[in-house]
């Protein structure tokens, strides 16, 4: 039982520090950018419990992993005014893709802790070490995976507000039209359409394959600081 809890713990750990970390990003870019709303409603802080929504953080990540079916979850969104932004349309691309680029970067600082952890640990099989090493592994892997799952281009995912600035007027009207209907089409292609069509799982199809590149990057620089 206890085993169980831990393993859990070095799940859920990572997991709130990532979502936190992304959101927050979101809001101090938007601040950066003439944006003051995240700030004003107090949603600059890393205070988790400002961030985490406990259905969509904690209850059905939770539930798609006992039925294991494909992970996605949500925290509550940072807000954002793209017309109190100087430049709304590019300044939404660049508040998008704060929170992709934020996971990255965290990414990289838990593959040196990581490397960090191994050279100073040795041979040791401390019970303290071991979680530890636990939750900077997972905290990699999670945020590589959150920063490149957020930049598929449906609504409400970060990757969709990349797209909706590219776009001519004429394409991004109509594709920002889409953003009502975002959460049922989520669950369509990311539950409904794996069920009975396995081979076309969106996650394993699209983002599994760079998931797996970039973590390979990333325990490379783990080993390269562990000095193997």
């Amino acid at each position: 039982m206890n085993q169980t809890l831990l393993q859990a713990a070095a799940l859920v750990i990572p997991l709130i520090l990532a979502i936190v970390f992304h959101e927050v990003a979101h809001g101090w870019t938007a601040l950066a950018l003439g944006d003051p709303t995240a700030r004003e409603q107090r949603r600059l802080s890393l205070n988790p419990l400002r961030h985490v929504d406990p259905v969509g953080t904690v209850i059905l990540p939770g539930a798609l992993a006992l039925a294991g079916a494909p992970i996605f979850g949500w925290a509550k969104p940072v807000p954002v005014n793209r017309w109190r932004l100087r430049d709304p349309k590019r300044g939404m691309m660049v508040v998008a893709a704060a929170g992709p680029v934020s996971n990255l970067v965290l990414a990289a600082i838990g593959a040196v802790l990581l490397g960090l952890l191994v050279r100073l640990a040795g041979s040791s099989e401390s019970d303290v070490l071991q979680f530890a090493g636990q939750n900077l592994n997972n905290f990699m892997m999670i945020n590589v995976f959150l920063a490149l799952f957020n930049l598929l281009p449906i609504p409400p995912f970060d990757g969709s507000h990349i797209v909706e600035g590219l776009l001519p007027r004429g394409l991004a009207e109509p594709y920002a039209r889409l953003r009502p209907y975002g959460f049922p089409l989520l669950i369509v292609l990311l539950l409904v359409v794996p069920y009975f069509f396995p081979q076309w799982g969106l996650v394993g199809r699209l983002v599994v394959p760079p998931v797996m590149w970039a973590t390979g990057h990333y325990y490379a620089l783990a080993q390269f600081v562990a000095g193997d």
